[in-house]
């Protein structure tokens, strides 16, 4: 089966995350793929492949003979796709040979645009997928299990030899919350990759520390015809806490490494209001310093409106990985050269974001990021070209049998 044909079925199947879940996972959807995805493991050739009562898929490509005492290599990929747009229902539409100029989306009408989306110019001459508008297209990241598994079917095919390759496929990714049931230790991997988004060559191996916040307003609602000096809208209270945060410090304004309160989500009324923020910054006191600076608001505000008026509620996500990577630095370069032998020009960039890797690094498992080829995730733009797909698959490949 081509990379192509893989991430095709993958996305056929619904696995949309559900934001504030309890559980794992937090949508019963996610397990459809979890057992698709255990029967192609077992029908390639990978062995003691299992599905775990919260949605995890693990499985292993065994050593080859006279290769048992190698380090053991991990291959990580989350099955769920972003709540923040509709993963239900994919119509994927294929463009071959794209010339360069804008693709209509059949579904919605819209237009993906290489005005708007600049990184078309880099697929120009390639066979693209794309969505009908309607929806996301869950590159993100079912390409990432896609080339995967058919790297690890052509090795298999090849009788290539290589060490113990520990095979994971998560749920939740996109909430943040999956990985925190990760079995590391039955994964049996010294070190492991994610192999979640970025352009091809994308190599990255720190990112953001990042936390969200929940911002609750307490008002007093008084009928507004006789409310002087007595009503305390919590709306308004709203509005006047996001003023006190810079206005230049949102995603829109930032790049690199500048960090950022991202307003997510707000909803309320003169009794009582919420917004939720995620903040994010590379720099660790940068990060404790945005932190401090909502607190220091919540004080402001009670002082001014009295206790309880707001309440500010932080909860950690992850933390920057280059601090756990640093010290095992060689499977960078490994995959640095793994790049190189396909063709690939490595990019080491910074992830303005998080993966599981990030989590994982600080539950004693290494794990920078691999590039999948897919671009404008999250959204209805969201597109890969099948060669990117295909050409990660063949740098996986040569990492397996590289790794050491």
């Amino acid at each position: 089966m081509t990379v192509t044909e893989r991430f095709l079925r993958y996305v056929a199947i619904n696995t949309e995350s559900t934001e504030g879940g309890a559980s794992v996972p937090s949508s019963q959807c996610q397990f459809d793929l979890a057992h698709v995805l255990a029967g192609d493991m077992q029908e390639i050739g990978l062995t003691n492949v299992r599905v775990t009562g919260n949605c995890f898929v693990y499985g292993e490509l065994p050593a080859t003979p006279g290769c048992e005492d190698l380090p053991c290599m991990g291959l990580i990929a989350h099955m769920d796709t972003a709540p923040q747009f509709s993963g239900a229902n994919i119509k994927p539409q294929l463009v071959p040979n794209y010339d360069g100029g804008e693709i209509t989306l059949p579904g919605s009408g819209d237009v993906l645009s290489p005005a708007q989306f600049p990184g078309l110019q880099k697929l120009v001459g390639k066979t693209l997928i794309t969505t009908d508008g309607t929806t996301l297209l869950g590159a993100d990241d079912k390409a990432g299990i896609a080339e995967i598994l058919c790297a690890c079917e052509a090795v298999l095919q090849k009788g290539k030899p290589h060490g113990r390759i520990a095979i994971a496929f998560t749920p939740d990714e996109e909430v943040g919350l999956g990985v925190q049931q990760f079995d590391v230790p039955g994964f049996g991997a010294d070190y492991a990759f994610t192999v979640d988004g970025g352009e091809i060559g994308t190599l990255s191996y720190e990112n953001f520390n990042a936390c969200a916040a929940l911002v609750e307003f307490r008002g007093l609602s008084v009928h507004p015809g006789s409310s002087k000096d007595t009503m305390i809208n919590a709306s308004l209270l709203a509005m006047a806490f996001n003023a006190m945060l810079p206005g230049c410090e949102t995603p829109r304004d930032t790049e690199g490494y500048e960090g950022f309160f991202h307003l997510s989500e707000m909803k309320g009324d003169e009794s009582s209001a919420q917004l939720i923020y995620i903040i994010r910054d590379h720099d660790a006191a940068r990060f404790e310093g945005r932190k401090a600076q909502m607190k220091h608001i919540e004080k402001i505000m009670n002082h001014r409106w009295g206790e309880g008026s707001v309440t500010v509620t932080l909860r950690e996500q992850y933390r920057n990985m280059r601090e756990k990577i640093e010290p095992v630095f060689y499977i960078v370069d490994a995959a640095r050269k793994a790049m190189e032998v396909v063709g690939m020009t490595p990019t080491e960039e910074a992830i303005r974001g998080g993966t599981d890797g990030a989590q994982l690094c600080y539950m004693g498992l290494p794990c920078p990021n691999l590039c999948t080829g897919g671009h404008a995730c999250h959204g209805p733009f969201e597109h890969i070209a099948v060669e990117d797909m295909e050409l990660c698959a063949r740098m996986l490949e040569e990492l397996i049998c590289s790794a050491k």
